[in-house]
Order: C-alpha cells, then structure tokens, then sequence
C-alpha cells in the first residue's frame, strides 16, 4: 500500500515504458545520438508542461528537480544587500538554506509574513510588508511538505502585481494533484517535481519563467546549452527559458516527465482533484475518531496530504511500523519545516498522502494499522 505520494508516487505503465525505451536507445547508439532523436519528445514535453500550467512552451525550463530550478532563478535576480525577501512559514528547508546562504553572502533581508488564524499566509500582513519599504521578490509555497494546507497563492499573487513585485511559487507538492495555472496565481516563477503527484521519475521537474521577466535573470551557471559562445571575449544567453537549462542531463528522465504530465491531462486535473480530495478528507475524518490520534493539517482549504501524530509513538516508529506491515508514509521532520512544524512545537509528524489510485479498501486497512498502533 503506497500512501507516500508527496514523497515519490508510483509510475504509471507508460511512463515507465517511455523510460527504459530511451535507456535501451542509449545503450544500442549512444547517448549523444539518441538525445538527437528524442528532440521531439523533448519538445513535446515542454508544451506539455506549459498546457498544464498554462503557460508557453519558451517559458519551461527542464531541469532536475523544484529546488534545482527554484535556486537557479532565485540566484539570477542577482540580489544583494538590503534587498528584502519575503517568506512564509510554509518554506521549504532547502529552499530555507539557499536563502540562508543568500543572506551570508550578499547581505540581503529575510521578512516572515506570519500565518493567518487558518494556519495559511496572512494576506493582510502581506499586503502591509508589500507597503513598508521596498520588496524585491516574495517566495511562497502553494503546499507545504508537513501540510495539508493550500496556500492562497492567487490572491498573493493579487497583492505582489499591484505592488509589482516578483512572486516565485514552489508548487511542487499542488501539480499534478491541483488544477495550477500560471495566470491565475499571479506568479512570475513556478518550479515543480515530477516524482510527486505527475507520477513521473525521479530526477526530472520543471522552472516556469514569465517571459516578461527573463530579461532580467542571469542563471549564475551558464553551458553551450542555454548560452553560445559567440566571441573568445562574449557569450549570448537563449532569449527564452532555456537558458535555465543544462546539455548532461537525464534525457529518459525528461522525456518520462512528458509522458507524465500527459497522463495527467488524460485523466484531467479537476477530476483528479475531486478523487483527491474526497479520499483525504474521509481519511483525517477517521484518523481524528481515533484515540491518541491527533490530526495537524491546517488552513481552510486541504489536499492529499494528511499529516497526524500518535500519543507515545514517534512518527518515525509509526513509519517503521507500517512498514513492516508493507504500507508506505512519509515523516515530515522540524529540520524540514523549521517555521512551520518547529514553529508548531513539534519535532515530526507521520504524512500520509493519498491519489486517485488509492483505494476505499486500502484505507480501511490503514485507518485499522494505526489504531492498533495507537493501542
């Protein structure tokens, strides 16, 4: 029973069809010459990718994962010091350190926007931080690792265009879960995963760039893949998202992430959410009957994460246990979510996360393993 989907989902047959195909054209020509023959595949994935985030197919970078290309464009809006960056408490912990590192090294300024009552991001003391001085850019988290919470992104990103100030959204844990569009939350940069909810492998994601910020960023590492080395004295970087990307990379890997998002846009996003949504809120339903068992998932609106702790029973010893019993969850840990589970005085949490494979069945095994354990 796999129930660690925000951590790594199941491949779909296809996706995993598409993968080894391309492996094995590797080991029969070559890798170099089985990269010129998936251009196409290549190219269909990034449109792809831009129908469903509704964004153009210029403005996809491939890339290894979210906080690959989260940290590549972070890097490129060349910050420094007294630059004011502003946070939320649903940061993610790598996203965390390369902020961190940021304000080492440049100077720059870190401003926590603070939840709301609903355990989400207080819009009103955005919308104040946005009017108190300079911001340069605002990164928030559509779903956090340890959360069931969806973040109200879109009417951040409202409040961050009126101001006219950048929005980067991690959304790695809301695509392919959510219905996610570029316009519609306002934001000017959007990374995400593919081993998450797209269902796709390990070592690909995605970087959106709205194409009327590209002028403004310079990756900080640069190859003959986003850029031409035009004079021994000058470089030209590609005019579009491309320039994100990098020649060696897991080109089966890119061309699953494709097949994935394909997937995806057949069963088609709304619906997909529905089965979510259903299936999760049943379950945090049921845990919370559960002696012992307390739910911690937060803000007024929930996805397929639903993250609970047992009294006496460390989240990592209920993982543990599941386990041996052969169900998958996932453990959020505070060093992953400083401002949100440490913030909450928690140490960890157990996260189960649900998808439309999931079955009725297999939760009423699961609700009955942590009752047990719960004793």
């Amino acid at each position: 029973m796999h129930l660690n989907h925000a951590g790594a989902s199941l491949l779909p047959q296809p996706v995993l069809d598409a993968v080894l195909a391309h492996v094995e054209l590797e080991a029969r020509m070559g890798g170099y010459e089985a990269g010129e023959a998936a251009a196409p595949a290549l190219a269909r994935t990034h449109e792809a990718v831009a129908t469903l985030i509704g964004a153009r197919g210029d403005e996809i970078a491939l890339v290894e994962s979210a906080t690959t290309g989260w940290g590549a464009a972070l890097h490129a809006f060349g910050l420094t010091k007294g630059d004011r960056i502003v946070i939320g408490r649903a940061e993610y912990g790598s996203n965390a350190m390369t902020l961190l590192q940021l304000v080492h090294t440049t100077g720059c300024e870190l401003v926590l926007v603070d939840d709301d009552e609903h355990g989400q991001v207080d819009l009103d003391a955005l919308e104040r931080t946005l009017a108190d001085g300079p911001v340069a850019l605002v990164s928030l988290v559509h779903v956090p690792t340890g959360n069931a919470l969806v973040n109200p992104v879109a009417e951040a990103g409202r409040l961050c265009r009126a101001a006219g100030v950048p929005l980067i959204v991690d959304a790695c844990q809301s695509v392919g879960q959510l219905p996610v569009e570029v316009d519609e939350l306002g934001c000017d940069v959007l990374t995400a995963s593919g081993r998450k909810f797209l269902r796709g492998p390990r070592g690909a994601g995605f970087l959106y760039v709205r194409s009327d910020l590209l002028p403004r960023l310079e990756p900080r590492t640069l190859d003959l893949h986003g850029a031409s080395w035009v004079a021994p004295d000058r470089f030209d970087m590609l005019p579009n998202a491309g320039r994100f990307e990098q020649f060696d990379a897991s080109i089966a890997g890119r061309i699953g992430l494709g097949v994935a998002v394909d997937h995806a846009l057949g069963w088609g996003l709304p619906a997909i959410a529905d089965r979510i949504r259903g299936l999760a809120e049943g379950l945090r339903a049921r845990l919370s009957d559960l002696p012992g068992v307390v739910v911690r998932d937060a803000g007024l609106r929930r996805c397929a994460i639903t993250t609970f702790t047992v009294e006496g029973v460390p989240p990592g010893e209920v993982q543990a246990r599941l386990r041996a019993e052969g169900v998958n969850i996932g453990v959020s840990r505070a060093s992953q979510a400083q401002l949100d589970i440490g913030h909450r005085g928690l140490d960890a949490v157990a996260r189960a996360s649900v998808h439309y494979v999931t079955t009725d069945d297999e939760l009423d095994r699961f609700v009955g393993l942590v009752a047990s354990i719960a004793g």
